[in-house]
């Protein structure tokens, strides 16, 4: 099974005819996909400037959303050296037990729905690499009262998502399921409660 790098060869491979490019971008997805696959499709599609059903995108589109797609994976696999380190010395200090952030952390493992976003045609409009820096700015600072990536303080509570957690808070503005790592104790029971909280 071809690796993320290798996909990205041949995205970007002028000799490989134009359905294997757009093929191997897809499967880029399934090794890193920040919102989860169908949401993360979406979004380089619509800031690449071709359709999601395109068969025959203009090949330099089809790069500059890989570039995208790059971008955002090297910011969060430099964010999962730093975990990793960190988890490591707390160990070496004695500290065995993890935290919130590190239960969170499990279960994104490797990019994968890390701003998850179970309706794939809301999500986040600015660059991928951008919304993460933000997402992990949110994960390394005292809880807040709202959402990491777009700083909304609506949020409510929604439950079968397609997703691990199956249920949890999720932004009304930006359609991210909001770490819950990220919010005080208030926030996440008035997002409970069904309760949207409007900002100042």
């Amino acid at each position: 099974m071809a690796g993320f790098r290798s996909l990205a060869r041949q995205v970007r491979d002028p000799r490989c005819d134009l359905a294997l490019r757009r093929y191997s971008l897809r499967k880029c997805l399934e090794r890193f996909a920040p919102y989860g696959h169908r949401a993360t499709w979406d979004h380089l599609c619509s800031r690449a400037g071709f359709g999601p059903e395109d068969r025959s995108p203009d090949p330099a589109r089809l790069v500059a959303a890989l570039e995208e797609l790059e971008e955002a994976r090297s910011v969060w696999l430099a964010y999962e050296v730093g975990f990793a380190e960190r988890r490591k010395k707390e160990k070496h200090d004695g500290l065995r037990r993890p935290g919130t952030v590190d239960d969170w952390h499990r279960l994104t493992w490797g990019g994968f729905g890390v701003a998850w976003c179970d309706d794939p045609r809301v999500h986040p409009r600015e660059p991928l690499a951008e919304v993460l820096r933000r997402l992990i700015s949110g994960l390394e600072h005292e809880p807040g009262s709202g959402c990491p990536v777009c700083g909304a303080e609506r949020l409510i509570w929604k439950y079968d998502l397609d997703h691990e957690p199956s249920a949890g808070p999720v932004c009304t503005h930006c359609g991210i399921l909001v770490p819950r790592p990220v919010l005080n104790p208030e926030a996440l029971a008035d997002a409970r409660r069904g309760r949207l909280l409007v900002s100042a």
